[in-house]
């Protein structure tokens, strides 16, 4: 983690310090491109990061290996990502942005679907195992290291043996539809809880919640 770190404070330019680069957050939504993936168990990542910028009035553009937004809060800098390369490349988007951003391990969040959670259910941790996510298996290749911030969003386990994949790419049910603002919004403030507060404060006030 540390050699990651100095890759990227070696590469500052004169101009900007490391305090500066300590108020610099990548908040990165896991999913799949294209409508057929879009109200997908899956894209809860992208749907979270909309809800995010739908809140803050700001839109997606579209730049190398994701949609990208950016945003100011309590003066830090928020870059968004929503990688364009398929769940199982999503390393790739992650390591470029942390990277272009200069951007430490520390202020990176992973949002991402858990089957092993109930609907709805949160859990933020510092680091862990990828639980056999495609997407955070391919961000730890990247990496090179498990301990870097992700939010987990619950999505169930409501699917028979050998439909899992089935089901994670299937649609929200209209209970989950029904309870989705209220999550959303929990998603949200969240992730300004882990920009302004600190990732033992967010574990803290949102995990189980």
């Amino acid at each position: 983690m540390f050699s990651f770190l100095k890759k990227i404070f070696s590469k500052q330019p004169l101009s900007e310090t490391s305090e500066d680069l300590m108020k610099k957050f990548l908040i990165v939504g896991l999913g799949n491109i294209g409508p057929k993936y879009k109200n997908t168990r899956h894209n809860i990542g992208f749907k979270i990061l909309d809800a995010l910028a739908k809140e803050e009035n700001i839109s997606f553009e579209t730049e190398k290996l994701g949609d990208i937004s950016k945003f100011k809060h309590k003066g830090r800098t928020i870059t968004l990502l929503k990688p364009n390369t398929y769940m199982n490349l999503s390393g790739k988007a992650v390591k470029y942005w942390l990277t272009k951003e200069k951007i430490s391990i520390e202020n990176l969040l992973i949002i991402t679907d858990d089957i092993n959670l109930s609907f709805g259910t949160i859990r933020v941790k510092g680091k862990g195992s990828s639980g056999g996510h495609n997407g955070l298996k391919d961000i730890e290749a990247q990496l090179n290291t498990s301990a870097y911030p992700r939010f987990r969003f619950g999505v169930g386990a409501d699917f028979h043996k050998g439909r899992q994949v089935d089901y994670v790419l299937g649609e929200w049910n209209s209970e989950e539809e029904a309870a989705m603002p209220e999550r959303l919004d929990k998603g949200t403030q969240l992730i300004k809880s882990f920009i302004s507060g600190g990732l033992a404060n967010t574990m803290n006030t949102f995990n189980g919640k």
